[in-house]
């Protein structure tokens, strides 16, 4: 969800391990070319994504004005999983955004922030590794990390 040089990392490696890849912009303008590898999709708009009970959502920007509308519908889809990129110190703007939407507390805390597994990612290829890794994870109910 979201362009940015997080989510095009995310797009390249989620096709190969084995994710239905799908970007979801809004903004045209921030486009940053078409068509993508791999296969994966673009679409302006969460309806256009289909989204589903299998459907894992990722937000690559928290810095956006939309976040609180788009999360608002994606909850309401009953999405798999939620997550947004973000500090963990911080409180993700997100929350306030919701509330602010009439989103109960308890649908709020579906969204998960920080997401991925804790590498100490710093790039863009690093922190799109970590989540791939935490969704893949949360998928085949293992906590991550080296514990087997």
């Amino acid at each position: 969800m979201f362009e940015s040089p997080t989510a095009e990392a995310m797009l390249r490696l989620g096709v190969d391990a084995g994710f239905q890849a799908v970007l979801v912009e809004p903004d045209e303008s921030r486009l940053q070319g078409t068509p993508r590898a791999h296969g994966d999709r673009v679409v302006h708009d969460l309806a256009a994504a289909e989204l589903d009970e299998s459907t894992d959502v990722v937000l690559s920007d928290h810095h956006r004005a939309e976040i609180g509308t788009v999360l608002k519908e994606t909850l309401a889809a009953r999405t798999r999983w939620i997550g947004t990129l973000g500090k963990p110190a911080i409180e993700g703007p997100h929350v306030a955004m919701l509330r602010e939407l009439g989103v109960p507390d308890e649908q709020i805390a579906r969204v998960h922030r920080p997401i991925g597994l804790n590498i100490g990612a710093r790039t863009p290829a690093e922190i799109a590794i970590a989540t791939l890794a935490g969704l893949i994870a949360d998928r085949n109910g293992r906590p991550g990390g080296f514990a087997f």
